[in-house]
């Protein structure tokens, strides 16, 4: 009996033995499906794209920046080279075409780990793993994600080729320095492309992302050596290279610099592709889609003006130091911008728009709206030649005073004692604090009485300047500054004439470039072309071009500002040594100084003030004095090697010898006479020894329309 209720006892065990591990064995199935099913679908790596670095080029097609979350070109396994696919198998998994994906020693040695040290450890992860691990995976040191890791490494041993493997892995792995993949990696380690990595090269690469900061030879080298020379012995070892290879590369020096693109210039420029870029086509894509930018930087001109712009604030800086000291005020640092256009497409070529980009995001070549003071006036000159002035249309440089009377100002007195005379009188005094009267003056409060319009131009008259405007009217000047490409607001008043309304740098030298171009006026552009990863096409530009004033307008208009090189305030630029034309400007106070100018091949604007407006640049800082020998500096930069050309002359110009001082014909005789360029049929007539010993110059203020 006994015997038999113990067998029944035994078999009631058994019974219950095997429900419990079947439906054990039917739960952890379930649980391991659940798991399987909850893992990444292996499928992504088919539709998988890394991200991948835009990359921005210059007018020359030369890669000269990226933007990038992670820095990555990837390339394809051919052009990998086989010492570098080797390197990696020789250090990170020497079994890697043997095994199935997981090394049976390695888990060991790492379970061995965990024993001793009671805490889970890396080590034991084949190329397959360590790819499942970044593509899928977090980097978190837990259980489960390593059984995570384990499933799907099978299923990328399944799924794909050793080769495509190991192309995954080389393209995808952190090299330090930003880098990801080997192509960014080659080109900032060595600054070549990965294909033309030698073996020593290779094994520096391949000893790197085991620890890419440890490792990194910029960083730590002696430490990098030593690795890369384990690396080489390892692939002797295996067979992969010979002992006199080894030896040869063990005497290869690790690179000492980085030599891959720092973007160290250009960060102005850079901000205004991605101001103008994200909006079209989304952060993701500019920063992670491998997109391809063409701009029209050149890097010869960037470099220059940077350099320029940097060394002229700097000096400007401990120059004026003392006065901050003397005026116990906490020393502020002066701004400058610069922008370069080719006059023949609207290209920018160069563009600072601040001291410091970390310090300030603000771009003052773009941005910032400033008086452009008398860089303005040869707007007002191009006004005048298209109402029918000419070069050797005689001015009167007097004083000038205006009574405002209602919303327009009267010209009551050519005469500076008149001002004097009324401010006696309290009720006249009331009229001058309240701004009801008006005396423009010129910079240096001299005057010369008849002038021509050339020496008024070059010699940057204000009076000149106001009596010009008072003659054509302020809407003349504001449609030909419209003409030019001007879009900010500016003021219908006689003070236009002086640069009293704000402008930007950018639309101050597109308009001189119209001049430099005979009369096209070109939209500035930056960007020429944007292709995605694969090349395709997104968006091209050409120039957008209207022609707006006539060549022998130009002509004249550009012939006169030789004029301020050669005889006036913008004598610096003479040292260019090379044909240009320009002009200077200085606002009230001296918070701003202006030079713009251009050659042929290009047209430059630079300016130099504080953001504070209330800050003087000081009693002699002048346009002439501070922006004209920066612009000079930069274009000397930016042209060198480049040819030395003159403005080329249009059909219907005329060259005459011009009396100075009366704007007539000059005899041979004639001191100081010169050759002045006209339109045909708008020459003088007659004869300098013709006019009456009583001859007074044409006062243009009694004629109507004042």
């Amino acid at each position: 009996m006994r015997q038999k209720k113990l067998k029944k006892n035994s078999f009631f065990t058994f019974l219950t033995l095997a429900t419990t591990t079947a439906l054990l064995i039917i739960a952890v199935g379930k649980i391991t499906a659940n798991f399987i099913n909850n893992l990444p679908s292996i499928k992504q790596l088919e539709d998988y794209t890394p991200n991948l670095s835009t990359k921005i080029y210059d007018k020359d097609n030369n890669l000269i920046a990226e933007l990038f979350t992670e820095r990555r070109i990837f390339i394809p396994i051919n052009k990998i080279p086989v010492n570098l696919q080797n390197a990696f198998i020789a250090i990170e998994d020497n079994n890697f075409f043997k095994h199935w994906g997981i090394s049976v020693k390695g888990i060991m040695r790492a379970f061995s780990r965990i024993l001793l040290k009671m805490k889970l450890a890396e080590g034991g992860s084949t190329i397959t793993q360590q790819l499942a691990k970044t593509i899928f995976l977090t980097c978190e040191k837990t259980l489960i994600r390593k059984i995570k890791e384990a499933f799907l490494t099978i299923q990328l041993e399944k799924n794909y080729s050793k080769h495509e493997i190991l192309q995954f892995y080389i393209n995808q792995i952190y090299f330090g320095s930003g880098a990801y993949g080997v192509q960014a990696a080659a080109r900032i380690y060595f600054n070549k492309n990965a294909q033309d990595l030698n073996l020593a090269e290779c094994a520096t690469l391949a000893a790197i992302p085991k620890s890419p900061n440890y490792y990194n030879p910029f960083k730590n080298k002696e430490a990098s050596l030593a690795r890369r020379n384990l690396v080489l012995s390892r692939m002797r070892k295996l067979g992969y290279i010979t002992k006199e290879q080894e030896e040869e590369a063990r005497l290869t020096a690790l690179p000492a610099k980085e030599n891959a693109l720092k973007e160290n210039m250009g960060h102005y420029f850079l901000e205004f592709l991605r101001v103008a870029l994200e909006p079209k086509y989304g952060t993701n894509a500019l920063f992670k889609g491998g997109l391809s930018i063409y701009t029209t930087i050149d890097m010869q001109a960037q470099a220059a003006a940077e350099k320029t712009i940097g060394e002229a604030l700097a000096n400007f800086d401990k120059n004026k130091s003392g006065v901050f000291e003397k005026a116990k005020q906490e020393p502020v640092k002066v701004q400058g911008a610069l922008i370069a256009i080719d006059p023949k497409n609207g290209a920018i070529r160069a563009m600072v728009g601040g001291r410091n980009f970390k310090e300030s995001q603000f771009n003052r070549a773009i941005q910032a709206k400033r008086q452009p003071g008398s860089s303005f006036k040869p707007i007002v000159y191009l006004a005048a030649i298209e109402a029918g002035f000419t070069p050797a249309t005689v001015l009167n440089d007097k004083p000038m005073v205006f009574v405002r009377k209602g919303n327009s100002w009267d010209l009551v007195s050519r005469d500076i004692t008149t001002l004097e005379t009324i401010a006696e009188t309290a009720s006249e005094k009331d009229l001058i604090n309240t701004n009801k009267i008006w005396a423009p003056i010129n910079y240096n409060k001299k005057y010369r009485g008849p002038v021509t319009l050339r020496t008024a131009l070059a010699l940057s008259i204000n009076i000149c300047a106001v009596e010009i405007i008072m003659h054509i009217t302020p809407a003349k000047v504001i449609q030909v500054a419209r003409n030019l490409g001007i879009t900010t607001p500016l003021a219908n008043s006689f003070s236009l004439a002086l640069g009293s309304s704000d402008v930007t740098l950018q639309e101050m030298v597109s308009a001189f470039a119209t001049f430099a171009s005979g009369g096209i006026k070109t939209t500035p552009y930056i960007i020429t072309k944007v292709t995605d990863r694969n090349g395709k096409i997104l968006e091209q530009n050409i120039p957008q071009q209207k022609e707006v004033l006539s060549p022998q307008d130009c002509f004249i208009i550009t012939n006169m500002l030789k004029g301020v090189v050669e005889k006036g305030s913008g004598g610096y630029a003479k040292n260019l040594r090379r044909p240009c034309a320009g002009k200077t400007g200085t606002t009230n106070d001296s918070s701003d100084a202006w030079f713009i100018g251009y050659t042929p091949q290009l047209a430059a604007g630079v300016w130099i003030g504080y953001d504070d407006r209330s800050i003087s640049l000081g009693e002699k800082a002048t346009g002439g004095a501070i922006a004209c020998p920066v612009w000079t500096q930069f274009m000397k930069g930016a042209l060198d090697g480049k040819p030395v050309l003159d403005f080329s002359q249009p059909e219907n110009i005329e060259w005459v010898l011009i009396d100075p001082s009366t704007g007539l014909l000059a005899l041979s005789k004639t001191s100081e006479a010169f050759l002045e360029a006209f339109i045909k049929g708008t020459a003088p007539t007659r004869y300098c020894n013709q006019v009456a010993p009583d001859y007074k110059v044409q006062d243009l203020s009694t004629e109507e329309g004042f």
